[in-house]
Formats: C-alpha cells, sequence, structure tokens
C-alpha cells in the first residue's frame, strides 16, 4: 500500500491544491516564484487572465483543456458502457485484452475486480488475475488473492494451480508437511469432483517420493499411500481405472496374502464408481461444452451471457436439472456414515451450477430448496442472496427471499426487499418505454388531446392508427381517461412488464395486511397509487382484500376503491368487467346496472362486446323475460349481423351444455357421422396411430406420425421384413363438423371479421365450452392409442414393486450379447467335432465361461 501511495503522490501536478491549504490559498496572493513557474507552463492563458484583472481558475481551465485534448480512453468507454450493461461477456473479454495490452497492473486489478464482481467464482479469470502476481515480489498480494477465491470455489483447475503455487514456494524437505496439508485441504473440497482424479495422482505420487530414514517411517508412508489410495479409487473419477490399477500392484508388492484381502472388500466401491462414472459422463457431456476460442494469445475466459430461454437453453437448463437430481438420489450409495461425504459432493455439484447457469433463477432456487432441507439454513438465505444479486429482477428469488424473512419475522428486511426489487423492476420499465418511445419517434395528438404515434407500426405488429381508433372513448364520458404524458404508452410487451410490475405491488400488500394490520396495508396501497407504473389489477386486489378482511364497512371501502381505479382505467375492459362482476357477486344490482348503463357507451362496439355478454348472463339467469328480451333488442342495434338464434341459444344454456347446439342444429350428429365415416371422431380427437389401427384395407393411406430416425440396423432390418398389417399412408384429415357447419346461419358465406354471424359458433364455443376445449386440447396432445392407454392405465404404481432391481445397463448389456436362434432363417449346421485333446489333472473345478450364448450347439469349442 506504500508503493500505490507513492505512486500517487509523484502523479500529482504542481498545480493541484490539498484540501486542508485551501483555506490558506484564498486569503493570499501568488507568490512571484509561482506566477512565474506558472507562466511558464501556461503563458498566454494566465498573462491574459492577470491583464483583465481577474484570477485564472487553473484547476477548471486544465479540466476543460483535458477535455479537449484528452478524450475518454477506449478501456474508459468500455469501462462505463460495462457498468450500464455488466451482462455482455464479449465486452469484459474485449476489456481484459485491452488492459493485458497496456500492461498497466492498476489497470488490471480494476478490470479483474470488476469483472469478478460481475462474475464471481470464474475460474478462468480468477487464475488469468493470479498470474500476474506469481513474480517473487508480488507473492504476498497472490496468497491474499487465494484466500478471498478459494473459499467459495468449487472449480478443480483454480485448486490446481493453487497446488502448483504451493509446491513451488515449498520446495525443501522441510516444507513437505505444509504441501501435504495443501492437498488435503484441496481433496477435502473438491475431491469427490470428477475431474481431481489428476490431483489425486499428484498427491499419490508426492507421498511416494517422501524419503524414510527408519523402519517406522517407511511402515507410516505405506499406510499414508494406501488411505489415500482406498479413497481415490471409490471415487467416479477420471483415471478410477488406472489409480485401481497401481493400488493392486501397490498391494501385491507389499503382501500378497493382505492385498486378496484388500482388493476384495474395495471391489464393490469400485465397481460402483466405475458404474457411476459412465452416467456419469452421459450427464456432463452437454452440460460443459468446449469454450469459444479466445481471440487473442491468453486463455479463454467463459462467461455466461444472459438468458434468452429460445430452445437450446431451455434444452440446457434441463439437462442440469436432471443431472442435479440424479446427484440428489445418490448414485454412489452413500451410507449413513457417510452423509458429510454425500453432502459435501451435492454441494459442490451445485455450486458449479450456479456458477455455469448464473442467470437462471430456477438453478438457484434447487440450490435454495436442497441446502434448506438438509438443515443449513443461513446458507440456503445466502444462497438467495446471491441470486437476487445476479438476478435482481427475478421473482422467484425475490419472493421466496420475502418469504423466508416473513417466517423469521424479519419485517424489516421483507420491506427493503420489496422495495428494492420494485426499483429495479421500475428501472427496467423506464428503459423499455424509452426504446417503445424512440421507435415511435412521430407522434400526433388526437381531438382528445391524446398523444398517440401516428400511423407507425406497434410492437405487436398492428398500426397505432387502428389501436387510436380501437381505443377511442367518448368525450362526453367522465370516466373516459385521458393519456397524460405521465401515462405509460400502449405496448403489448410493455403492458406484460406493467402487469408483471403490478404483481409485486400485489405480493407487497398482501405481506403487510398479513405482518402488520389493515393500516400497514393501506399504507403500502396509498404507495402503490402514487406509482404511475401500478396497473388496474393492484386496485382489484386491494378492493377484494378491503372486502373479505375488513369485517367493518369492508364492502363500502371496496366499492370506492373500484370507483377510484376507474378514474384512471376507465378505458380497460377487463377492470371494468372485473369492477361489475364484484357488484354482481355482492348482489348490488342497482349499482351493477348504473355502472353498466355508465361504462357500455364509452366503449366502441368491438371493444365493448365482453361487456355486453357478461351483463346478459346475469340477465338470463337472474332477470325476467321482459329485462332479457329488451336487452337482446339493444344487442341487436349494436351488433345487427348476428343471428337471432344465437342469442336465443345462449339463453337456454348452463355450465356449457348447449343441447340447442348439439341437438337441435345437429353439431352432435355431425360429428358421429364423421367419425363413422373417416375413422375419427373429431369429437373424440383420436390421434394418427389409433386411426391407423381402425383403418380399412379400401381407405387412402395415412403415413404415421413423425418419429426419431432409426438405426442402420434397424432400418435394414424394416426393409427386410414388411408385415401386412403395417399402416397405409397418411391422407389428408377431414375437416371438423365445426368448419363443415360454419355456414349453416350464413347460406354458404366465407369467414368473417369478430363480431359477424359467420363467427358467433366459434365465439359461443369459446366461451361457453372451456372445459370441453381444456379437454379435447388434451386428448389432442395424448400420442398413444386409446388401446395402449387402457394398458397403461391398468399397470399398477411403480412404488408397489417390490421385487429384485436389477442394473439396466448389465440388463441390456445381456440382451445385446445373446445369439437368439431366428425362426426366418436356416438353422446354423453345428460345428465338427473337436480333435481329442490331453486330459487335464484333475485339479478343482474347470473355470466357468463367461462367454455369450451362442444358441443349441453353437457354444462348444469357442470362448471369447
Amino acid at each position: 500500500m506504500s508503493e500505490q501511495q507513492d505512486i500517487k503522490n509523484d502523479n500529482e501536478t504542481p498545480t493541484e491544491i490539498a484540501p486542508q491549504d485551501a483555506a490558506y490559498y484564498d486569503k493570499t496572493q501568488p507568490t512571484e516564484e509561482l506566477l512565474n513557474a506558472l507562466n511558464a507552463l501556461k503563458p498566454k492563458s494566465y498573462s491574459n487572465a492577470t491583464q483583465n484583472g481577474h484570477e485564472p481558475d487553473i484547476a477548471k481551465q486544465d479540466n476543460s483543456q483535458d477535455s479537449q485534448q484528452d478524450p475518454p480512453s477506449e478501456w474508459h468507454a468500455l469501462r462505463e458502457k460495462l457498468r450500464e450493461h455488466p451482462q455482455d461477456p464479449e465486452g469484459w473479454n474485449k476489456l481484459v485484452d485491452i488492459s493485458e495490452n497496456a500492461g498497466d497492473l492498476e489497470q488490471i486489478k480494476q478490470t479483474y475486480e470488476a469483472l469478478l464482481e460481475t462474475y464471481p467464482n470464474t475460474s478462468s479469470a480468477q487464475i488469468a488475475y493470479l498470474n500476474h502476481f506469481l513474480s517473487p515480489g508480488l507473492f504476498q498480494y497472490a496468497e491474499e488473492l487465494f484466500k478471498r477465491f478459494l473459499r467459495t470455489s468449487p472449480l478443480v483447475d483454480l485448486w490446481k494451480f493453487y497446488l502448483t503455487y504451493v509446491r513451488r514456494v515449498n520446495t525443501s524437505q522441510s516444507s513437505r508437511e505444509a504441501v501435504s496439508r495443501a492437498y488435503e485441504f484441496a481433496l477435502n473440497r473438491i475431491g469427490q469432483d470428477k475431474d481431481s482424479g489428476e490431483i489425486w495422482h499428484d498427491y499419490i505420487q508426492f507421498l511416494k517420493a517422501g524419503e524414510t530414514t527408519t523402519t517406522w517411517e517407511e511402515q507410516q508412508k505405506m499406510d499414508a499411500l494406501r488411505k489415500v489410495y482406498h479413497r481415490a479409487v471409490q471415487i467416479p473419477l477420471e483415471n478410477v481405472e488406472k489409480l485401481w490399477s497401481e493400488l493392486e500392484t501397490f498391494e501385491n508388492g507389499l503382501n500378497k496374502i493382505t492385498a486378496k484381502k484388500f482388493m476384495s472388500d474395495l471391489s464393490p466401491s469400485y465397481m460402483q464408481a466405475r458404474t457411476v462414472l459412465r452416467q456419469l459422463q452421459r450427464h456432463l457431456g452437454p452440460l460443459f461444452p468446449p469454450p469459444p476460442p479466445s481471440s487473442s494469445s491468453r486463455p479463454p475466459i467463459y462467461l455466461p451471457p444472459a438468458p434468452t430461454f429460445n430452445a437450446a437453453e431451455r434444452a440446457l437448463v434441463g439437462s442440469w436439472k436432471t443431472y442435479l437430481k440424479w446427484e440428489e438420489n445418490n448414485p454412489l450409495e452413500f451410507e449413513d456414515k457417510d452423509k458429510a461425504t454425500m453432502i459435501s459432493r451435492i454441494q459442490g455439484v451445485y455450486r458449479k451450477a450456479v456458477i455455469r447457469m448464473r442467470y437462471y433463477s430456477e438453478i438457484w432456487y434447487m440450490a435454495f430448496v436442497w441446502t434448506g432441507s438438509i438443515g443449513k439454513q443461513e446458507e440456503a438465505l445466502n444462497i438467495l442472496k446471491a441470486g437476487m444479486e445476479a438476478n435482481p429482477t427475478s421473482f422467484l428469488l425475490h419472493f421466496a427471499y420475502a418469504e423466508v424473512q416473513e417466517g423469521r419475522k424479519e419485517y424489516g428486511e421483507v420491506t427493503a426487499t420489496f422495495d428494492k426489487f420494485l426499483d429495479a423492476l421500475r428501472a427496467d420499465l423506464e428503459e423499455l418505454e424509452s426504446r417503445v418511445n424512440s421507435a415511435n419517434t412521430s407522434f400526433s395528438s388526437d381531438a382528445s388531446g391524446r398523444t398517440v404515434p401516428a400511423g407507425a407500426p406497434n410492437m405487436s405488429g398492428t398500426s397505432t392508427t387502428a389501436l387510436t381508433e380501437a381505443g377511442t372513448v367518448s368525450n362526453n364520458s367522465s370516466f373516459a381517461t385521458q393519456l397524460s404524458d405521465d401515462k405509460p404508452p400502449k405496448s403489448k410487451e410493455l403492458q406484460e412488464r406493467r402487469t408483471e410490475y403490478g404483481l409485486v405491488w400485489i405480493m407487497y400488500i398482501r405481506y403487510a395486511r398479513r405482518a402488520h394490520d389493515l393500516k400497514t396495508f393501506r399504507a403500502v396501497f396509498a404507495k402503490a397509487r402514487k406509482d404511475r407504473w401500478t396497473p388496474w389489477e393492484v386496485y382489484e386486489a386491494a378492493a377484494l382484500m378491503e372486502y373479505h378482511c375488513n369485517k367493518d364497512g369492508g364492502l363500502g371501502v371496496a366499492s370506492r376503491i373500484f370507483e377510484k381505479g376507474l378514474e384512471s382505467f376507465g378505458d380497460e375492459i377487463e377492470f371494468v368487467l372485473r369492477y361489475l362482476g364484484f357488484l354482481i357477486s355482492v348482489n348490488d344490482e342497482s349499482n351493477a346496472r348504473a355502472l353498466f348503463e355508465r361504462v357500455i357507451a364509452t366503449f366502441p362496439s368491438e371493444k365493448a362486446r365482453p361487456l355486453w355478454e357478461r351483463w346478459a348472463r346475469y340477465e338470463y339467469q337472474f332477470g325476467d323475460l321482459e329485462a332479457a328480451q329488451k336487452l337482446e333488442k339493444r344487442i341487436a342495434e349494436v351488433y345487427p349481423t348476428d343471428p337471432p338464434i344465437k342469442r336465443f341459444a345462449q339463453r337456454h344454456t348452463y355450465l356449457g351444455t348447449d343441447a340447442i347446439a348439439a341437438r337441435d342444429l345437429g353439431f352432435a350428429m355431425a360429428g358421429r357421422q364423421n367419425g363413422s365415416a373417416s375413422s375419427v371422431s373429431s369429437l373424440e380427437k383420436r390421434t394418427d396411430s389409433m386411426l391407423s389401427i381402425t383403418s380399412t384395407a379400401h381407405l387412402p393411406p395415412i403415413q404415421p406420425p413423425p418419429k426419431r430416425q432409426p438405426s442402420p440396423d434397424v432400418k435394414r432390418r424394416e426393409e427386410s421384413v414388411k408385415p401386412e398389417f403395417a399402416p397405409p399412408a397418411k391422407r389428408p384429415r377431414p375437416s371438423s363438423p365445426r368448419e363443415r357447419d360454419r355456414d349453416r346461419y350464413n347460406d354458404g358465406a366465407s369467414r368473417r371479421r369478430f363480431g359477424s354471424p359467420a363467427g358467433w359458433e366459434k365465439e359461443r364455443d369459446r366461451e361457453l365450452h372451456p372445459i370441453k376445449r381444456d379437454r379435447s386440447h388434451d386428448d389432442k396432445s395424448s400420442t398413444l392409442p386409446a388401446v395402449l392407454s387402457w394398458f397403461v392405465g391398468q399397470l399398477p404404481n411403480p412404488a408397489s414393486f417390490d421385487g429384485p432391481i436389477f442394473r439396466t445397463d448389465d440388463l441390456m448389456m445381456l440382451f445385446r450379447n445373446a445369439v437368439i436362434p431366428s425362426a426366418t432363417r436356416r438353422a446354423t449346421p453345428p460345428p465338427p467335432p473337436l480333435p481329442p485333446a490331453a486330459p487335464a489333472p484333475p485339479r478343482g473345478r474347470p473355470p466357468p465361461d463367461y462367454g455369450p450364448y451362442q444358441g443349441p450347439g453353437g457354444g462348444r469349442g469357442r470362448r471369447y
């Protein structure tokens, strides 16, 4: 630190003034020597200033000249960019290259410290950072970095680098004990890792190289070697087979009798480790792809990019989840006495997972749940904190952390968590708003004074002119909300993000009501009302909370909250529907009718249809016939193209049952006729597999659904044998009865826009048949024929099986090696008799034949 201070003092310019001397400098005039020195440095500027009778502002003049002459360097410009957008792996690698090429040690420190703050426990960056301090004069700083990095690092390459450093600085015979402690320290941390086999091998070689002078020391050395060997061969290491071979040679060299006993005792654990190693290699293959090549001479630094959740990334997350669950299921079959070893292994796996998948909240949450399940609550809480720092806009992690702290009665921490989370989401919303506004730079004002883009396409693909027409409201209504300058612009993505933002406010007010009282809840809701990003869902949630939790006048308070929300969200049809539904649910018919009459004229007909439908359902169920007929007359005036039978049928439906459509209009009969004609019932939604079974020979061929390409051997077998019951080729799927009967009320008219009589059947199915639609959707997604589905349903639960458990790999290997006689090929003639051999002396049982079964007479005389 003293050297750094000296460097800093040497860099100070003569014109800089210490703070403690500032007061004295203001009271005195510059001395003649100082003026001469300044004139020599800047004669023109200083003389001009003194001639005018004013003293120059030296610091300001220097700064202005520096800003004109020295623009920000490439390193500083890139560093500022990474401060605003830190999730940029390419930018960080470029910053490292710039600092490395410059050779400035202080700049290198700042670069790597900033990188490791954004991407902690990145071993490649840590090793590159440490390489700059491995000179003899900088070992102390390197050791400080090792202490920081190794405390939480589960990565083998950093520990290898550390052990190399330890062996470099401890070369004498007297320091072997320190090296041995370093190896034990490393193996206790990462010894269960698959890639730590090289460290185990180096440790064994280090112990073998130790010199001994007495028999006792030699015996201690052999015992230490045996102990390390026995630990290593029970772990699924990459070189476990090599270590097993070395152990066998080592034990046989000492004592063959004890070697047989040791090897037989360790054999089950070794075989288990070998099996798990093969499974581990299959799991880890797609999780750690090779890093991209480096653009410079230094090794590449892999930094996890920001997620886009495309298909490849979702598959990667699924692979990680599968692997983590596999590790939790104890594939090495640790016993209870080795539970600490199993916990250490799984803990290291989760630490590697959150480093590699830093920006995926689901992985952090899995680590939190597992750590809490083993009783380490504080460590689990620290995992959530680290995950929130990496993902400041993660709903999953912030909600989990808030619940944990609420359970611990840490209410101040919960409040701070919600406030910080809302600030982060608000910053994202404002950034998104700026992008939307920059995309729609041309704006115009309509007659109502609203600011809208002039014909520019919005993010959802429709023009803003259409949005303006769809959102036009009456100027005569006091409930028509005008879009002011501080109201967010309308954009599909922005609306979705705003709704998600409102969800945080809803969770916040729920917490305030649970942990405190209604007074605190109302204070939080008052803060939400002042937020320009608060959506209408927050008003509804607060109103319902008042209604259900406030037993004294809760209905009146809830109604006032809805009315207050109507002032801001009167143009939101969803909010009006929720308000109307609330009034209907509390049996406030007069206010519900008044609300409907107030707002129905403020919406255009295309937008007001759900409101008409909701009030019509209420009138149909609980009103009288005269009121229902009057309402139908009004609806017919608004939607003159709707057929009269549509309203009549809707008046006589209940819970999705529309007997008029099914029986009188022939929908059910048409479906059955279509199914008998084409072997496919559109009502039952049979799959193509079932169609291939039930089809007859005279029907056009139907292709099976696409499936995975078979292997060459399977393809040859399928081509050689073609049974008569093979499925025919695929033919076009017949039209559904809904499509065929679409023009029943329209005299063959083609499809029309929303609100036309051609689309009312579709509207009716969407509104009155949600259960049937969900059921048909589930049936459509099925890929099993009905017969197989019934068979699978008859199978017992897997948990009911109490018989022996076979190893799948061994069973498949047995099937693969078995030679089964074929019924379609000629029998292989028996081999010629073997020549008589000399009888062997009877010395016990003959060795067993472990070769594969060769069929009748096919296994004699050959073993392999």
